[in-house]
């Protein structure tokens, strides 16, 4: 799936090469106002195991194998967003050092697998990730199944159709027996992706998060802010500040608990970040 330079024509790779280099920064952005601080030590360890995965290969045919592409399972722990920005990187970091993909067919690879890729995975998750019972749900689990899977043939898809437009020819034997080995690999990451958060699940319940249904809105938006107040509403749990009425009245708004050590305006950021970030 990773395309190799020297297969796509230029007007191909010079025109994906050209819209990924916007696409990317728009994510990048989006990813830092919506992510939370406190799962970056996450996006470096989920980053580190899809980037260690993906040297493993597995058989999917006679003389053919497949890899964990792993673009699901990111969207699922680290959300859209942020998953894009750690798939660029792994496919940047392939390229330049591997030789896994090429250099000019970057920007292809990128669209294909960092960002069509990750936010088809995420849809079905988006769509029915969020249904009662956790993991045990079955709906909850077929959206996690087919979210990986999605993911690959998304992929996939678009990997054959460009190398098609650049002038490669595939005859209709060929063209099956890639789409059948794809579904096969799609199947098997649906599969590991849903083995692996169910693990992780079992670690620590309630690791992964439901999806926020203002998660693929557009930030800033009416829409945007109101699906994130609902989220945070379910999810945040406010500090509200006590008044004693017997101190003196510089004392009137001091915190009692856990957060009474704080500073009032990093208790408020906290506050503050935590309800529009919450998914």
């Amino acid at each position: 799936m990773h395309i190799p330079d020297g297969f796509l024509a230029t007007p191909v790779w010079a025109t994906l090469d050209a819209a990924a280099i916007p696409a990317t920064g728009f994510i990048v952005r989006r990813a830092q106002r919506e992510f939370d601080e406190a799962r970056i030590p996450l996006l470096g360890v989920m980053g580190a195991f899809v980037f260690a995965a993906q040297m493993i290969n597995f058989p999917v045919g006679i003389g053919t194998t497949g890899h964990l592409v792993g673009g699901a399972l990111l969207a699922f722990t680290l959300g859209p967003a942020a998953a894009s920005v750690v798939m660029a990187a792994i496919l940047t970091i392939q390229a330049l050092v591997f030789q896994d993909g090429g250099i000019l067919a970057l920007g292809p690879n990128v669209v294909n697998m960092a960002i069509l890729g990750v936010l088809a995975g995420y849809l079905p998750f988006y769509l029915w990730g969020g249904g009662p019972g956790g993991l045990n749900g079955r709906r909850r689990k077929f959206a996690i199944f087919a979210g990986g899977t999605l993911s690959v043939l998304v992929s996939a898809v678009l990997a054959l159709s460009e190398l098609m437009i650049s002038g490669v020819k595939m005859p209709a034997s060929v063209l099956s027996v890639s789409l059948g080995l794809f579904l096969v690999s799609g199947l098997l990451e649906g599969a590991i992706t849903l083995a692996v958060i169910q693990a992780l699940e079992s670690i620590q319940p309630g690791f992964i998060r439901r999806p926020c249904r203002g998660a693929l809105v557009r930030p800033g938006s009416g829409e945007h802010r109101r699906r994130a107040v609902g989220c945070g509403r379910r999810a945040v749990r406010f500090h509200r500040p006590r008044r004693n009425r017997e101190t003196e009245p510089t004392d009137r708004h001091r915190v009692s608990g856990p957060d009474a050590d704080l500073d009032p305006f990093e208790r408020l950021r906290g506050d503050l970040s935590a309800f529009f970030l919450a998914q």
